[in-house]
């Protein structure tokens, strides 16, 4: 006979009256289990009373839990999110991992209101038993299926942090990190970004110890040992998505040098023929700037001429020989070289920063031919490059405000830090004997507030004063200022999603999900800062204009160029994706200011942060070579 409303009443009345002499009325409790079996109203009362009087019968334990998991399992979702709002008070003693299991199996729900339901119910009993807890999580990460396992990782990523200190304490914590390294060793490339989100919030993991055992980690799973295969994207990607976990962790004391070897020995020779693993990304400029952005983090390298030669000779394959010239002076018809801005920044900076480590190299391990042959690469690259400093200069000259906030302006406020950064790097490599103590700002890197306040206090009147003769010394970015990187969102995602990796095996071990096969790449942009940008972009503009054009360097005595000893315009800013056709318009529009009878011409190759290495084909600007 089916179990009524009534029933349930009843037996409930019976049950609390019974206060100490609860263990005598077995049977009342069973009606209650029994309730389940019944209708919508009967099964709404059972998910409300087995809760309540669980503990005072353990011999029943397994049936009630039981009981109220049918519940969590019923068709109507009122009664399934009922069920599961009361399934922590079922969370004591050794119930706990049983508890955290099957509500970490109720998160591959598809309700929204059900699915926050689980996670109230998981944070709440973790409050109970943290390691407990994340016993139940881990085991369904290592075991259950992948839409279990992929939203209990997600779960950690995105909880675990909010979680207080008397909650995370040390040995929860440790625990953690033991568990996670289990998981890294079968992963696909976005459970390894969410793990290492886990890993590095840590806070066991923020000394530089700590650090040191997640960079050894990542180390691990970019099989650095390994050659690349640089015609399989999987491989490609596993690199780039490892490079950029690693990238936030690097420091004076954590060292980048296991990464840097490795671009310089087995990357850069194959930059060339790399196969992006999605389309739109321009892969030859991401790598460049990871390497960028790892080279000032570089310890003791054991091949260091050797690297430092590799990357040498890639710098000289992005600086063009001027054109030549005819009998009457005029340049020949042959195809114009093009100036890769983006590319040069990149290149000529990783070479600074490792130039730093073998300071004669220029002088003592390049031959005389090869050495004249780079300064007539770099004179050509600065003599177009001041001209491009100085249209763009005049381009922005008195905008503030609201008037850098267009796009065509964001977009010449990206092309000024970059040129300039080139400017700084090249003055330094044209000193006899080459220096290397120059410091610049990578142009897609944010701008420190302590940089720009400081530079703000020197007004045009004082660096025209006695104050210009004082260097100004930009500061190193902070550690923990770098970004770090994330799975993308807005313009690429929907296409990088689409690239599939099913085919291909596991990023580590057998899973045969493939790397990255749910995941997305990480954003080619972070979030603009956009304020800072316009602040530094004013900075820069103003301080520029302050410089003497007799900066550029001199056809005949190239080797006499040296920093000026005016204050140096602090690059670097985060800033916003541009597209083709705005790049194309306001290079045009550069090229219309210059005048109608130029000497010479130049053509200008741009890339830019969203990827595309061919936004311009044929941009063109004017210089009086």
């Amino acid at each position: 006979m089916a179990v009524t409303i009534e029933d349930l009443y009843r037996n409930y009345g019976v049950l609390a009256d019974a206060k100490d002499n609860l263990s005598q009325h077995k049977d009342a409790y069973q009606v209650i289990l029994a309730g389940v079996k019944g209708g919508p109203k009967e099964k709404r009362l059972a998910a409300q009373f087995i809760p309540k009087f669980f503990n005072s019968f353990p011999e029943l334990a397994d049936a009630a839990i039981n009981a109220q998991l049918d519940l969590c399992e019923d068709e109507d979702v009122s009664i399934r999110r009922q069920a599961i709002k009361e399934l922590p008070r079922f969370a004591t003693g050794e119930n706990i991992f049983r508890v955290a299991d099957i509500l970490t199996q109720l998160l591959q729900t598809d309700d929204t209101a059900e699915f926050n339901q689980v996670n109230v119910a998981l944070i709440s009993i973790f409050k109970m038993d943290a390691k407990g807890t994340l016993g139940g999580l881990f085991s369904q990460i290592l075991q259950g299926e992948d839409i279990v396992r992929e939203r209990a990782i997600k779960f950690l990523s995105t909880k675990l942090k909010t979680l207080p200190e008397d909650i995370m304490t040390k040995e929860v914590e440790e625990y953690v990190f033991a568990e996670t390294k289990k998981v890294l060793e079968d992963v696909t490339g976005e459970e390894f970004v969410l793990l290492m989100r886990v890993a590095s919030g840590l806070r066991v993991l923020q000394t530089v110890n700590g650090r040191q055992q997640l960079v050894e980690l990542v180390v691990e799973q970019a099989d650095l040992d390994q050659a690349l295969n640089p015609a399989d994207p999987d491989a490609v990607d596993r690199l780039l998505q490892c490079t950029r976990q690693a990238l936030p962790l690097f420091s004076k004391n954590v060292h980048s040098t296991r990464f840097v070897t490795y671009f310089c020995e087995h990357v850069l020779p194959n930059l060339s023929t790399l196969t992006s693993p999605v389309a739109e990304l321009d892969i030859q400029l991401e790598v460049l700037k990871l390497m960028a952005e790892m080279s000032p983090y570089c310890g003791d390298m054991e091949k260091l001429e050797a690297n430092l030669t590799i990357l040498f000779t890639k710098l000289l394959e992005y600086m063009p020989l001027p054109p030549e010239e005819v009998e009457n002076g005029e340049n020949s018809a042959s195809e114009e070289p093009k100036l890769q801005f983006s590319y040069v920044e990149c290149l000529l900076f990783s070479f600074h920063q490792l130039g730093k480590k073998l300071p004669d190299f220029l002088l003592d391990k390049v031959d005389g031919e090869r050495l004249k042959d780079f300064k007539i690469r770099l004179q050509y690259f600065a003599r177009g490059l001041q001209v491009y400093i100085r249209q763009l200069r005049v381009a922005l000259q008195g905008k503030t405000g609201d008037a850098l906030k267009t796009e065509e302006n964001k977009i010449k406020v990206v092309a000024l830090k970059i040129t300039n950064n080139i400017n700084i790097l090249i003055k330094d490599l044209f000193h006899n004997p080459p220096s290397f103590k120059s410091t610049v700002t990578l142009s897609w890197k944010p701008v420190q507030k302590t940089e720009a306040v400081a530079a703000k206090r020197l007004s045009s009147e004082e660096m025209g004063s006695g104050a210009a003769t004082k260097k100004q010394i930009t500061p190193l970015p902070r550690r923990d200022a770098r970004q770090i990187y994330n799975p993308p969102s807005g313009k690429y995602s929907s296409s990088i999603g689409n690239f599939n990796y099913e085919q291909r095996g596991g990023f580590r071990g057998g899973r045969g999900r493939g790397f990255g096969a749910r995941g997305k790449d990480r954003p080619l942009k972070v979030d603009p800062q956009l304020e800072e940008l316009l602040e530094e972009a004013e900075l820069g503009v103003g301080r520029l204009q302050d410089i003497e054009d007799n900066d550029e360097p001199s056809d005949n005595n190239a080797e006499k160029m040296a920093p000026s000893s005016k204050p140096m315009v602090s690059c670097g800013a985060a800033t916003s994706p541009v597209s083709p056709q705005e790049n194309l318009y306001w290079t045009e529009k550069l090229a219309e200011q210059t005048g109608s009878n130029p000497q010479g011409m130049d053509s200008v190759f741009w890339s830019h942060e969203n990827g595309d290495s061919k936004s311009s084909e044929s941009n063109t600007y004017y210089h009086n070579g």
